[in-house]
């Protein structure tokens, strides 16, 4: 269960009203209930600065690709275990371009397939930065040759965005919604030292 209830205009900081009303209104009149930006709403500025950077790096003005971008979202994902986004981004990454072997093979940690100079580069950046806090000489020259100045930078930034997604959806406890999408194999805790392994699909809600 969240931790936290769903937001309301009575609940946030009074000063805040406007930049929640506008976040609602951006999503149609819908008060987001599960998702980092559902914990995010609960203090609106917040929700309302980091859609600019979300607006930024996958739509407005960000020089990398729709496969890039998404294979960056969910080797972030797989490194984190993030469920939530996961669910949110496997589907997108096939629809821009990813192979299912490619999508497959970092859902389940197996040996990768021949990847292009630019998967690998994403997927080394990525792992190596989530996996040992630092991004060698090597890996990041090979990044830069790939993407340049601005679009490692964008590559970077787009990174930590989903981290600090990842953040929220796991400390205030957001499950991911319902999808035909299978769950990464990783064992989730939740309050209360509950712990499950998780390996398959979610039911569809009707």
């Amino acid at each position: 269960m969240p931790r936290f209830p769903t937001a309301s205009r009575e609940t946030v900081p009074q000063e805040q009203v406007q930049a929640f009303d506008a976040i609602v209104s951006a999503r149609g009149g819908v008060i987001p209930e599960v998702g980092p930006v559902a914990v995010q709403l609960h203090v609106p500025e917040i929700a309302r600065r980091g859609e600019v950077l979300r607006a930024y790096l996958r739509a407005e003005g960000s020089t990398l690709p729709d496969n890039v971008a998404e294979l960056a979202m969910i080797t972030t994902a797989r490194e984190l275990d993030c469920q939530f986004i996961w669910h949110a981004h496997a589907a997108a990454g096939r629809k821009a371009g990813l192979s299912d072997a490619l999508v497959y093979a970092l859902r389940d940690r197996k040996n990768l397939p021949t990847l292009s100079s630019t998967e690998s580069a994403v997927i080394n950046y990525g792992r190596e930065f989530f996996r040992t806090r630092r991004v060698s000489q090597a890996t990041f020259d090979a990044a830069l040759n790939e993407f340049g100045d601005r679009g490692l930078i964008e590559l970077t930034n787009l990174m930590g965005y989903y981290s600090v997604l990842a953040f929220n959806i796991y400390a205030f406890e957001q499950l991911p919604p319902a999808s035909d999408e299978p769950f990464l194999p990783v064992k989730e805790c939740f309050s209360g030292n509950v712990c499950l392994t998780l390996s398959v699909r979610l039911p569809n809600r009707h």
